[in-house]
């Protein structure tokens, strides 16, 4: 799904989730080729002119999204939590730790050893940074959230400082000898979650979604869920 198409459809489901309209709702997809910039990022750390990516097809969006710069592209699992955080229960910190947690078991769970590092954000796989994350939180509902670099063409985090880190690299499930596909990696995803946020994730959208979503595969929108 183009990003900015999947930035609308995350504003719509957010305003849905923030009168109860919904309940929290996990979405995952995947990117044509594209770089974003969070509300903390320094263009100094794009390391190529805007017009060599455009003559790539590849556009430069700035978000509201925390972090600095990262690309998105075909390969890697994006996954947009729109989740209500509970006062004295969840607040952003500690929801950014149960993210980390819960890309960790994924990413168990298709072979590959992950882990948060202290002091940053993302999840690397030894000296290597295979997830991202960065958040934005509005009226108490988050959106935006991690990308999990799973069979995605590395070469394009050469074109940046991914997360503005001059000396971090990338790496990937494929990299790391995991079973590198998609639908594998989200469907370990959306369990971790389950497990880490406790909830139970339906296999039909309420009928609230089934609109933003038609036309859409099954997969752009992993499911809504319930407070176990």
């Amino acid at each position: 799904m183009e990003y900015t198409s999947a930035l609308e459809l995350q504003r719509n489901v957010r305003e849905l989730r923030s009168t109860d309209a919904i309940p929290d709702t996990l979405i995952l997809l995947e990117h044509p080729p594209v770089v974003t910039l969070g509300r903390n990022a320094s263009a100094a750390n794009l390391l190529v002119a805007e017009s060599v990516l455009s003559g790539r097809g590849i556009k430069v969006i700035r978000t509201e999204r925390g972090g600095d710069i990262t690309f998105h592209g075909p390969g890697q699992l994006v996954g947009y939590p729109v989740f209500r955080l509970r006062t004295g229960l969840v607040g952003v910190r500690r929801y950014v730790e149960l993210v980390h947690e819960a890309i960790a078991e994924a990413l168990a769970d298709v072979g590959v050893a992950g882990s948060a590092r202290e002091g940053c954000v993302g999840i690397w796989s030894g000296e290597k940074k295979i997830a991202s994350i960065g958040v934005a939180v509005r009226r108490g509902i988050t959106f935006h959230g991690f990308a999990l670099n799973v069979c995605t063409d590395l070469s394009f985090f050469e074109l940046m400082r991914p997360c503005g880190m001059a000396q971090v690299r990338m790496t990937s499930v494929l990299q790391e000898g995991g079973r590198a596909d998609v639908e594998v990696a989200a469907a370990a995803v959306a369990s971790a979650f389950e497990q880490v946020f406790g909830l139970r994730f339906q296999r039909n959208l309420p009928r609230s979604l089934t609109s933003l979503t038609k036309g859409l595969s099954s997969s752009a929108i992993a499911s809504a869920s319930d407070s176990v």
